[in-house]
C-alpha cells in the first residue's frame, strides 16, 4: 500500500499579505482631526498659490512667444 503524501502547508499569499499589511497600520501614528484639517488647508493654499503662479507664468510666456513669431 502507498504511503499517503503529505501535503506540505504553504501559507497563502493574500492571507499573509494581509495579516502583514494589518500589523503596519496598526503602528501608524494617525493625525487627529484637527492636525488633519490645518495640514488640508495647508495643501490647499500651496496648490492655488502654485497655480496662479504656473497660469501667470504661461500667460507671459506665451504672450513672448506670440511677440517673437509674429
Amino acid at each position: 500500500m502507498p504511503d499517503k503524501i503529505q501535503k506540505e502547508n504553504k501559507p497563502n499569499a493574500v492571507l499573509v499579505w494581509y495579516r502583514g499589511t494589518v500589523g503596519e497600520l496598526r503602528k501608524v501614528t494617525w493625525p487627529t482631526p484637527k492636525d488633519a484639517w490645518r495640514l488640508t488647508r495647508i495643501v490647499l493654499l500651496v496648490v492655488a498659490v502654485m497655480s496662479v503662479l504656473l497660469g501667470t507664468l504661461d500667460y507671459i510666456f506665451s504672450r513672448l512667444i506670440t511677440l517673437l513669431v509674429s
